[in-house]
Order: structure tokens, then C-alpha cells, then sequence
């Protein structure tokens, strides 16, 4: 009997250990696969574009996230000291816009937008949502596959580089979506940017995005239709997103993807509800602001150094305010 008592604590001991781990493979990325990337023979001067890969360690990691295998990159600083985190929300849907290495027709490069990011000083992480690249399931657009977004915060415990108690999150287009959505969910973070991001999907200016994205990735769409947008809609879930989370809105007005007037629509309800936020609208900015890339960067940097790095307290949010 004492044997099987003991027995049954180490099986569900194992049981436990087994599930508090999440990340099953970390693959660290050799650069010296990559002789594009250098200016000599012996590969050991990047080329100027990508100077500042030298600073950096880059992996490829795969997650489980509700059973599924889901495939993400991070960029570590190499020089073994512990770092604020950046989780990176990217847009698209399925193999549209997804994270890899180098930038590709319709694909995001986690080598140049990663790296550069964490050689300020951050640990940079972001994956494929389920059912894309290399990841398992099936991309709902807004649906489980937040969860892939939520469960990066336990895969960021298993890094030795980051600081969870440092977290920031940044989303573009679609993974500013997701931001919103996990920030609904009441994610651990302390500061967020979200860039040309829809925020009411009831509103649907582009036919072709109906039939062709949402009937196809959300589930029972077109019985559900209303109540499955206004889900994926941060306006019609406003008052439930924290007040004590800083958060950075970018739109260029020129954006034909995403009409600015929809950050300017949740940006009121922010008022409503005390929402610590900013807001800047960029005159002519295209979706991915690819016109204002230098001073969109420098407002991410910004925003992340004040909230993660420098811990600077919230705005004070009060009417009363003098």
C-alpha cells in the first residue's frame, strides 16, 4: 500500500511538471546560414542594414497553446542580462502576413523588425497564430486563437533573458485586434501600442474581406455574423479593458485597409471609461505607416522605454486633474 501511495505522488508530481512547461523546442538561429547578411567571406561583419543583428541571439520556439504545437521566433540581446519583454502581434490571417526569418511576399521579417527592436534592449517575442506557418489548428481570426497570444506570457517565464514582471505588448492591423482582445482577457502587461488597428468590425468596408477572411476563419459565421464581430470589436468591449494599462494608438488617415476613424471611435470611448491612451494620426500614413517608418518607430521606443524600462508611473486619468 505504501508503495502505491508513493507511486501515485510521483505520477502526479510528473503529471504537473509536464504541464507548467510550455515551451517544447528552443532552436537557437545560426546567422552564418545566412552569407547575404555579411560584407566578407569569413562572415563576421554584418552589412549595414543588419548591424545591429550582432547584438542579438535570435530562436525559433514552439509552444503549446491549448494542445497545439504553435510556432514563434524571439530576439534575445546576447550579452546575458535580463531584459524587459515586447510581445509582437502580427497582422494578416493564416500564411498572410506571417512571421519569417527574412521578409518574403506577404510575410513579416523577424530578422530586421525583431532584431532591431531587441538590440534597444528588449526580448522580443511573437508567433504564428494557430493554423499558420508552422503552427497547428485552425486560425479563427480573433477567436481561440487568442489564447496562442495568451499563453506567450507563460512561454516568457521559461526565457532566463526576460523579466515577466516587465511586460509590454505591440499589435499591427489583425494583431492589433488581438491585443485588445487580450487585454479583455486580463493579461499581466504593462504597456501596449496597437497600430492600424480595427476596432469595429460590424463596419465592413471591403466586401471581399467578408467573404474571403471572415466567412472562411470564423466559426458558424454567417448564423453568428453580429455577434461574432462585435466579439473581435474593442469598441463594443471597451469597459471591460483595464484602466491601469498605457496604451499607444497609431493611424495613418490614409489608410485604406483600416479607416483611422475607428481608432478615433474607440479612442471616445477611452475618454468615457478613463482608459490611460494617446492617440496620433498621421496625415497621408498608409496602413503599416511605411511613409513615417523612422518617427513610428521612435514613438514605439518611446512609449515602451517610459512604461517598461523607466517605470514611469501612469497618467493621472482624473477630471479633476490640475
Amino acid at each position: 500500500m505504501k508503495n502505491l501511495l508513493v507511486l501515485i505522488f510521483f505520477i502526479f508530481v510528473s503529471s504537473c511538471s509536464s504541464q507548467e512547461q510550455i515551451i517544447i523546442e528552443k532552436k537557437a538561429i545560426s546567422w552564418k546560414d545566412y552569407p547575404t547578411l555579411f560584407t566578407n567571406q569569413s562572415k563576421t561583419q554584418f552589412i549595414e542594414k543588419f548591424h545591429f543583428l550582432k547584438k542579438v541571439n535570435l530562436y525559433e520556439i514552439t509552444y503549446l497553446s491549448d494542445g497545439l504545437k504553435i510556432e514563434s521566433y524571439a530576439a534575445i540581446p546576447n550579452d546575458g542580462k535580463r531584459y524587459p519583454v515586447i510581445i509582437f502581434n502580427r497582422g494578416g490571417n493564416r500564411d498572410f502576413g506571417a512571421l519569417q526569418l527574412f521578409r518574403g511576399k506577404g510575410k513579416y521579417s523577424v530578422a530586421y523588425n525583431f532584431s532591431k527592436l531587441a538590440a534597444e534592449g528588449y526580448v522580443v517575442i511573437g508567433c504564428n497564430y494557430r493554423g499558420c506557418g508552422k503552427s497547428e489548428g485552425s486560425d479563427e481570426f480573433g477567436g481561440k486563437d487568442v489564447n496562442d497570444v495568451v499563453n506567450l506570457m507563460e512561454v516568457v517565464k521559461e526565457i532566463p533573458e526576460a523579466d515577466p514582471s516587465k511586460i509590454g505588448m505591440y499589435g499591427w492591423s489583425r494583431g492589433g485586434m488581438m491585443t485588445y482582445l487580450a487585454l479583455a482577457k486580463g493579461i499581466n502587461i504593462k504597456a501596449a501600442v496597437v497600430g492600424g488597428a480595427p476596432t469595429n468590425k460590424t463596419i465592413i468596408d471591403r466586401p471581399n474581406m467578408e467573404t474571403n477572411v471572415y466567412a472562411e476563419l470564423i466559426p458558424d459565421y454567417w448564423e453568428n455574423k453580429k455577434n461574432e464581430l462585435k466579439k473581435r470589436s474593442a469598441v463594443y468591449f471597451a469597459d471591460k479593458l483595464p484602466t491601469n494599462i498605457p496604451i499607444l494608438m497609431l493611424h495613418g488617415n490614409a489608410d485604406w485597409r483600416v479607416k483611422s476613424t475607428q481608432s478615433l471611435e474607440l479612442a471616445l470611448l477611452f475618454e468615457k471609461y478613463r482608459v490611460p491612451y494617446r492617440l496620433k494620426i498621421f496625415e497621408g500614413g498608409n496602413h503599416g505607416l511605411s511613409n513615417f517608418r523612422s518617427e513610428k518607430d521612435k514613438e514605439v521606443l518611446d512609449w515602451f522605454n517610459r512604461f517598461l524600462k523607466n517605470d514611469e508611473a501612469l497618467p493621472n486619468m482624473s477630471l479633476d486633474n490640475n
